[in-house]
């Protein structure tokens, strides 16, 4: 393991309720990765945050942010938005085949190691937080 990988690190990006945003927030987790030397995580973590982000940014009328935090060899992706109500529960994957939509959650819940959702409140704002987990090899 890289030593750069062994201290806990964290960040956020806040984007706007924009398509656009996706393609931004995938290519800054490839950056933070590669510059924390988790490079065999790029792959799928790029896949998990796409659609933990499309789904804050295609569900909500809010602004929205991506967190990512590496902590104890476990790396966190989440995407926050302004909605409270929770997230669809994902379908089992052999029921997707001829589905258009509905596949992002049921593609995070069988890529990630654990994933799951909160909701929360802060200073008077309300909103969720969906997340997923993923550990080092």
């Amino acid at each position: 393991m890289p030593e750069n990988t062994a201290e806990p690190w964290e960040y956020s990006l806040y984007i706007p309720n924009d398509v656009r945003a996706v393609t931004v927030s995938r290519r800054t987790l490839r950056l933070i990765l590669t510059i924390h030397g988790l490079i065999g995580l790029v792959d799928v973590a790029e896949l998990l945050a796409t659609e933990l982000i499309s789904n804050a940014v295609r569900h909500t009328k809010g602004p929205a942010a991506l967190r990512v935090r590496w902590s104890a060899g476990v790396l966190r992706i989440g995407a926050w938005d302004a909605d409270p109500e929770p997230p669809e529960p994902p379908l089992p994957l052999d029921q997707l085949s001829d589905l258009e939509d509905g596949r992002g959650l049921a593609l995070v819940r069988a890529c990630s190691d654990l994933w799951g959702w909160q909701p929360l409140t802060r200073q008077g704002s309300r909103g969720k937080y969906v997340w997923c987990e993923l550990a080092a090899a």
